[in-house]
């Protein structure tokens, strides 16, 4: 008896999440992209967008500690990248004053 083709396997499932990598990416650097014009060229705020980008990092950090696949270097790897856009901030901040 002949058997179905298989559809689906783990390389198919591993180039789709590769795929939804990079689409994440494309749209996560349009965004930023469309927030630094704005923000340059017309002196605009685009609170609402550069909060969706954000959120989007949020989503996918609390997806793998749900799911247990997170470790400690990347834990580590974020609290720096938060202080130091903190520290940014503040400077950037005081810079303007």
């Amino acid at each position: 008896m002949i058997e179905p083709p298989v559809e689906r396997d783990e390389r198919t499932t591993a180039v789709e999440n590769a795929g939804y990598r990079w689409a994440y990416l494309f749209v996560s650097f349009g965004v930023l992209s469309i927030v630094a014009v704005r923000g340059l060229f017309r002196s605009e705020a685009s609170w609402d967008l550069l909060a969706l980008v954000v959120l989007g990092g949020v989503v996918h950090v609390v997806f793998r500690a749900f799911h247990r696949a997170l470790y400690a270097r990347l834990a580590l790897r974020v609290a720096v990248t938060v202080v130091a856009a903190a520290l940014l901030a503040v400077v950037l901040v005081l810079a303007r004053r």
